[in-house]
């Protein structure tokens, strides 16, 4: 098939962390290496992945060349281990290639050290913050079960000192969902002006190495204590928008809301959970396996290892395509049906657990909180997209 740009997530350290966040889905996936000790990209792989990506992002057109570094906790291979990193894309990329790396970390090893080299080298860097201490901490705890809220913020102010580009990374859980405008006054306080929201809705009893989850189970009695409740993560989605609509836009930028406008003018999605087909968001695991999706880290959804197939070879498959196809073929006749579909295209694959109302399984357990966000915000979102289709700043739509 036709090569075409692509996103990869990369886990130079594998599902190893530094705390023992209570809803994250990665940590689990140590049961893939049983006879694993050290979990970090070995420099054959490192090598291997740069050139490989930098290859195939030149022969997709892609105008840079991207690199997405996440875990687990990255920042526990050291400073010296980018640095190597950035030595490599140096020596690879040729003359007039530009290489950009964005790097998510949990901020608690972060100091004067990392600050720097962050800075130096135009690290993008997420930082994963669930809003006020007694919320953050009632989920993301230590490995000894202790809150991470205090470290966090020194993280924080690191990158504040070094002035490092960085964005929030903030998910929506059982603590925080009925929160929404304390939650998003607290990221503006703290000066973020890029937050990205991610619910959370993880099953309960289900062994997440034995395969993909399957779409044979209700809402109510299937998902974990700490996922939000889709009522209330659509409230959340409605309080943060009345607030982020009344005063900020232009000034805070908030990914939920930025794609919906671009879907509310006919563009595409820029990001995978609503746009109609995905496939060309993959993960790549520490030993050099390629996997279809960072939420499908599963043996079947393996797609090869980098030092044994060519990156190219595993991007553009029919057997990829395929797998971001049923996105789109997979919808319920609800969600085929719906007058927003264009707007959610379903949600993400992931979440799609629950049941239609005519029972019809697949459907999107998030599907309550998005129809309640676009009856809500769907006329200002509509009058939004208006306004920059003119050519206007939607900043007008505050008046």
């Amino acid at each position: 098939m036709q090569p075409q740009p692509f996103n990869i997530m990369t886990k130079p350290i594998g599902p190893r962390c530094n705390i023992d966040c209570t809803y994250c889905y990665y940590l689990e996936k140590e049961k893939l290496y049983p006879s694993e000790k050290k979990f970090r990209m070995s420099d054959e792989v490192l090598e291997s992945y740069i050139r490989q990506t930098i290859d195939a992002s030149i022969e997709a057109g892609m105008p840079e060349v991207n690199f997405a570094w996440q875990g687990g906790e990255p920042t526990m291979l050291g400073v010296d281990y980018f640095r190597k990193i950035v030595s490599l894309q140096t020596q690879m990329a040729p003359a007039g290639t530009r290489v950009t790396n964005a790097f998510q970390t949990n901020g608690i090893l972060l100091d004067d050290n990392w600050g720097a080299f962050l800075a130096d080298n135009g690290f993008l860097v997420g930082i994963s913050i669930d809003g006020p201490k007694a919320v953050h901490d009632r989920y993301r705890i230590d490995r000894a079960g202790r809150p991470t809220f205090d470290a966090v913020m020194r993280g924080l102010e690191v990158l504040k000192r070094h002035d490092v580009e960085h964005n929030a990374l903030t998910t929506v859980h059982r603590a925080n969902g009925g929160k929404g405008r304390e939650v998003y006054r607290f990221l503006k306080q703290q000066g973020f002006e890029f937050i990205q929201f991610i619910p959370i809705a993880e099953r309960s009893g289900i062994d997440g190495l034995a395969g993909a989850p399957q779409v044979d189970m209700a809402p109510g009695n299937s998902v974990t204590e700490w996922s939000v409740a889709p009522r209330a993560y659509g409230k959340f989605l409605c309080d943060v928008f009345d607030a982020w609509f009344k005063s900020d836009i232009g000034r805070v930028f908030v990914q939920h809301f930025d794609v919906q406008v671009a879907l509310w003018m006919g563009r595409p999605s820029p990001l995978c959970v609503f746009a109609e087909t995905c496939g060309m968001g993959l993960a790549l695991e520490h030993d050099g396996s390629l996997y279809s999706c960072d939420h499908y880290v599963y043996p079947e959804y393996r797609l090869g290892n980098i030092t044994e197939t060519p990156l190219r070879e595993m991007l553009w498959t029919d057997r990829q395509a395929e797998f971001g196809q049923d996105k789109l073929t997979g919808l319920t006749a609800q969600c085929q049906a719906c007058q927003f579909r264009f707007a959610c295209n379903g949600g993400c694959p992931k979440h799609r657990f629950a049941k239609a109302r005519d029972g019809e399984a697949g459907h999107n357990y998030f599907c309550e909180s998005y129809t309640m966000f676009f009856h809500h915000a769907g006329a200002r979102v509509r009058e939004m997209a208006r306004l920059v289709a003119q050519g206007r700043p939607a900043t007008d739509a505050m008046r």
